[in-house]
Formats: C-alpha cells, sequence, structure tokens
C-alpha cells in the first residue's frame, strides 16, 4: 500500500465488513470501515455490503446515515453495492416494506430474494465482459435480480435464471456498480479491482 492508493469505506452497520475489506486489500485500496456521517468525508469510495437490506436501511435511518449517504452519491462519490448493497443503490424495489428507503442512484427495479430463500444458494460461473474473459465465480446468497434498467444503465451481467433468459445480476450506472452476488466470498479480486479502477478514475477527474 501507498499513500496513493484510494481510502474505500466499507459501510459497517450490518452485514460481511471483514470479507469486503480484505477484497479491496487484495484490489488495491486502503480499506476502512464506515459507521458513522463523518466518516464519509474521510473516504474516496464506499462498498455496501450483502446482509439484510432491510434491517440495513432501518439502521441508516436509525443512525442518521441515510442522507449523509445519498448527499455523498449525489455528489459523486463512487458507490458499490453488492447482494443487500445492491438493494440498496437501487431507485425501485419490490417485494420490500413500505417503508423500506433505499440511497438510491442506479435507474433499476430490483427483486428482493427473487432467486429464492437461504437454501437456495448456488455458485454459478457468471460472463462479466468487464471483467475478461474468465467468467466470474459468482455466489449467490437470497439474492436479488434486477426487473429492469433505464437507458442510462449498463448491464455488466446476466444469468439464465428464475424461469427465464437474460436475468440481470450485475450493473452500472456512472460512478456506482452493483451485483447481486457477492464477490467478496470468492477469493477473486475482479470486481473489486474493477470498483477500485473506477475510483482511482473519480480521483483523477478530481485533480484535473
Amino acid at each position: 500500500m501507498t499513500s496513493d492508493d484510494p481510502v474505500v469505506g466499507v459501510l459497517s452497520i450490518q452485514g460481511d465488513v471483514r470479507e469486503h475489506i480484505n477484497a479491496l486489500g487484495a484490489a488495491g485500496a486502503r480499506a476502512v470501515p464506515v459507521g458513522s456521517a463523518d466518516q464519509l468525508v474521510d473516504i474516496d469510495g464506499l462498498v455496501i455490503p450483502g446482509g439484510e437490506s432491510t434491517t440495513m436501511s432501518k439502521l441508516a435511518l436509525r443512525d442518521g446515515l441515510m442522507e449523509p449517504l445519498r448527499a455523498a452519491r449525489r455528489a459523486g462519490m463512487p458507490m458499490f453495492g453488492s447482494c443487500a448493497g445492491m438493494i440498496m443503490l437501487a431507485d425501485r424495489v419490490e417485494d420490500a416494506r413500505p417503508d423500506q428507503e433505499t440511497v438510491g442512484g442506479i435507474d433499476m427495479t430490483v427483486r428482493r430474494n427473487a432467486f429464492g430463500r437461504q437454501v437456495d444458494s448456488f455458485e454459478l460461473e457468471v460472463p462479466v465482459a468487464a471483467l475478461g474473459e474468465e467468467p466470474f465465480p459468482a455466489v449467490f446468497i437470497r439474492a436479488p435480480w434486477v426487473e429492469g434498467v433505464g437507458e442510462d444503465v449498463e448491464i455488466l451481467a446476466t444469468v439464465p435464471r428464475g424461469g427465464r433468459d437474460g436475468t440481470i445480476v450485475a450493473v452500472r450506472q456512472g460512478g456506482l456498480v452493483a451485483t447481486a452476488f457477492h464477490p467478496e466470498l470468492t477469493g477473486d479480486s475482479r470486481v473489486h479491482e474493477y470498483f477500485v479502477s473506477m475510483v482511482r478514475q473519480t480521483q483523477v477527474r478530481k485533480r484535473e
């Protein structure tokens, strides 16, 4: 690590924080847990981890984090959400509690637990062109999927699951990226490397 490495926070109110911190370190970032609004000013990018999206939303509201997270996103902070984090970055959520709030920012509709319950978890080799020719060993745990996206959203990966072809499981819109699967559980750091490269690009643009 060097002083030029980006500082990437992992939202630490709920979910698999440690695994993301380890994966970000392997991807060349200085990773730190973020559990309060004042810590957002010290980071260059943020990961919203997998976990339970309803609980995560409630805790973010309780701790006064939701509005600062939205403000950071609007100000251009790169963010990556995995599984529950994908739900947190969605503008619209199906099968959610009526009072569930999100950070938003990606023009997509996400369906919670679309792939089934914990017992329906699975692993699948998923082609992701942005990561190279080798498929990514994706881990799906109570995973959402994307029902639909707006015209400014880039579809990064789809899988033939849920009784239909082309089910969307990874997207990007500007400085926001989200996956329905858990890359932090695989030992393959390519998704985190992809996100860290986005953070570096944002740093360069800010200096110009």
